[in-house]
């Protein structure tokens, strides 16, 4: 039986499931949805998966999320990834003002005292991080929050904040989030986002195995585009909405043989793309929490067992186009 597996951030005394549940994709809003929501959550807790993410900027998402930890009584069980200070279209928001604003925001919504992992959601590299150590600091020494991290931060922007942390006898960043997948992605779906995938990005993710800072990884399925419905032939019939944006971000040639040798080692092991595609994420050499939006019970227990197969050395190699043939 396909088990959960676990990993430690510092700062958390919970562990932490390789698997993190999205909130975006949980039905939520009104009565009737909670139960479809909750339900779901359930599933998610039954299947191990302990982690769930959120963030300010879904609006909704926190209260729901805090209302079904209430009804289950398990603030104690559960690990809260609570994303804030994301930019809006009038300006940035990587400041103390704003982070302590959307992370007082969260806590109100969600009924809580603290949050167990608070990640910037973006990053403003034109601010110095000195401020931005300083106030997660003080929330941290305030119990509102036990880590924090950043979203979409470059490798160089972590480095300047962790030694201003250890200059100033400070705790530092203990997480990243960046993009991670089989698929490399050829523009940033949204401004100021950050990816650490395809051949480009040696050099990060060596940065990443070195420090040993573990990694929750967003777009394990490129946005769609490792499900296999966007092929060379239809690229076309995609014109709104998110599959235009993974037409746009991932239909290259190159991906598009990635995705034809996931579906070779699917077919070997008798499963889908997308847990082809998460395995990959899930089994690369470095501390990867992979950040999962599925939406239904079947999803959840296919995760699962993309967690628990294990692809050979050849089989990774063979999937990011590294040898010509799979052995």
């Amino acid at each position: 039986m396909a088990e959960m597996k676990y990993g430690e951030v510092p700062g958390i005394e919970k562990p932490i499931s390789r698997i993190v549940q999205g909130i975006i994709q949980v039905p939520r809003g009104d009565t009737e949805k909670d139960e479809k929501g909750f339900a779901l959550l359930d599933a998610a807790l039954e299947a191990g998966i302990n982690t769930i993410d959120t963030a300010h900027v879904y609006g909704p998402a926190d209260v729901f999320l805090g209302r079904w930890i209430t009804s289950r009584g398990i603030r104690d069980k559960v690990v809260v990834l609570a994303k804030g200070a994301h930019h809006n279209d009038f300006r940035k928001r990587v400041t103390p003002y704003d982070i302590g604003a959307d992370l007082h925001d969260t806590l109100a919504r969600m009924k809580t005292d603290y949050i167990d992992l608070y990640v910037l959601h973006r990053d403003d590299p034109d601010y110095p991080v000195e401020p931005i150590v300083d106030a997660l600091n003080q929330f941290t020494r305030e119990g509102k929050i036990k880590a924090f991290g950043g979203s979409n931060w470059t490798t160089d922007r972590l480095v300047a904040a962790n030694e201003y942390a250890k200059q100033s006898g400070q705790i530092p960043f203990a997480v990243s989030s960046p993009n991670f997948s089989l698929a490399d992605q050829k523009q940033e779906p949204w401004q100021g986002c950050v990816s650490i995938s395809g051949p480009g990005k040696e050099a990060e993710r060596q940065w990443y195995v070195t420090n040993k800072l573990p990694l929750f990884t967003w777009s394990s399925m490129a946005g769609g585009f490792m499900s296999g419905r966007i092929t060379r032939d239809n690229l076309a019939e995609f014109t709104g909405g998110l599959d235009k944006l993974a037409v746009d971000c991932y239909a290259a040639e190159d991906n598009f043989e990635r995705l034809d040798r996931a579906k070779a080692v699917a077919d070997r092991h008798g499963l889908s793309l997308p847990q082809i595609a998460l395995a990959y994420v899930l089994h690369y050499p470095l501390d990867i929490y992979a950040l999962v939006g599925s939406a239904t019970a079947e999803e959840i227990k296919a995760n699962v067992v993309a967690l628990n197969t294990d692809l050979t050395e050849a089989e990774m190699a063979y999937l990011d186009l590294r040898v010509s043939h799979l052995t």
